[in-house]
């Protein structure tokens, strides 16, 4: 039986702000409002975010779903008070992996947990992501923010992103006529994009730097700066090609599991990807990061991007038209491969690594 004579606890006092909720909500209404497309208003506030396909002009689609975070990242936002980048990380790790099965993105919603709400950093994650969404031309149509006290510690959050995209019926990567012979081209990325932060973490702390030291690797930045550079958004480029040509049969997102998880998931059982590792253009974090870590080359392979962040094929006759469209609309493809007859690894390497 409740003590009469104490006072009633409030829902603040149990550590959950609901009018930084709103105050949040305030803050954000105009970066969401700018997310705008055909199809959505990107207004929020009601219990669901609508979307209307006819008005986007589709006919007959497929829709694309997929969701993501940006795993142990956050804790070097966290740490460096550095918060306006992941919400563009955010969304490309949801929105890259809607293109690559050759959808457009439509429309976004996030969450956002954190033990106790700091209507500042969040509205900084917010205009990220609002950020991320323009860049891929996707609607921001809701989302939740939830306060969590005693779930997390002090300054803690964590963030998840949810990506709807579609293509007309037919038009679905990857095609199946992939074979032996088609060309593979990588997209290079712009940093160690959203993944093997566990193990950069790591690195960094073994190294004995902090977050505000300057980047060993990158000029006129700190360590946090430079590890926080946002994961690149491919999407209007890639859509841009895919309208010009139909030379491309797949696309591969080079997240989690870098290179020999992620390329066989596009292609058939009975193919392999002949890798030239001389070929791939290794950016300078990855050089640091393999320098300081004694991290092995088929370690580097396998958990981070090393500086290729999408793998498109195309057949071999197509192989220059693709090229040709994908550096007209602004990227800069590097031949990086051979489709072959699966003989043993999915895919195998030749060549060294520039670590």
């Amino acid at each position: 039986m409740a003590n009469s004579e104490q006072p009633g606890l409030t829902y603040a006092q149990a550590g959950v702000d609901i009018d930084a909720g709103n105050e949040m909500v305030e803050k954000i209404k105009a970066d969401v409002r700018s997310t705008r497309r055909p199809g959505a208003d990107a207004e929020i506030g009601g219990f669901g975010g609508l979307f209307d396909l006819k008005a986007a002009g589709f006919k007959d689609p497929i829709l694309v779903a997929a969701n993501d975070g940006v795993g142990t990242k956050v804790k070097i936002a966290i740490e460096s008070g550095i918060h306006d980048t992941l919400g563009i990380d955010l969304v490309a790790m949801c929105v890259n992996d809607l293109i690559v099965q050759g959808a457009e993105p439509l429309f976004f919603l996030d969450y956002y947990a954190t033990g106790k709400l700091d209507p500042i950093a969040g509205a900084a994650i917010v205009r990220g992501i609002a950020r991320g969404c323009i860049e891929s031309g996707c609607a921001l149509i809701g989302g939740e923010t939830a306060e969590m006290p005693g779930l997390y510690a002090k300054g803690d959050y964590d963030l998840a992103g949810f990506a709807v995209g579609a293509a007309e019926r037919g038009t679905l990567l990857p095609r199946g006529d992939i074979t032996a012979g088609d060309i593979v081209f990588g997209l290079p990325s712009s940093g160690v994009h959203s993944n093997g932060f566990s193990l950069v973490r790591r690195i960094v702390e073994r190294t004995g730097l902090s977050w505000s030291d300057a980047a060993p690797f990158a000029a006129g930045q700190t360590l946090a700066q430079a590890l926080l550079t946002p994961t690149r958004l491919y999407v209007k480029p890639l859509l841009k090609v895919l309208k010009a040509t139909d030379g491309i049969k797949a696309l591969a997102h080079i997240t989690g599991g870098g290179f020999p998880d992620n390329i066989p998931r596009v292609l058939p059982d009975h193919l392999a990807c002949a890798l030239d590792l001389n070929a791939i253009p290794v950016l300078p974090v990855f050089k640091w990061l393999a320098k300081e870590g004694g991290v092995a080359e088929a370690e580097m392979l396998r958990t981070f991007n090393c500086g290729i962040g999408m793998i498109v094929v195309a057949s071999a006759a197509t192989a220059d038209e693709v090229s040709r469209a994908l550096t007209e609309a602004g990227e800069l493809p590097v031949r990086i491969g051979i489709i072959a007859p699966r003989t043993g690894e999915a895919v195998p390497t030749s060549g060294k690594l520039g670590l």
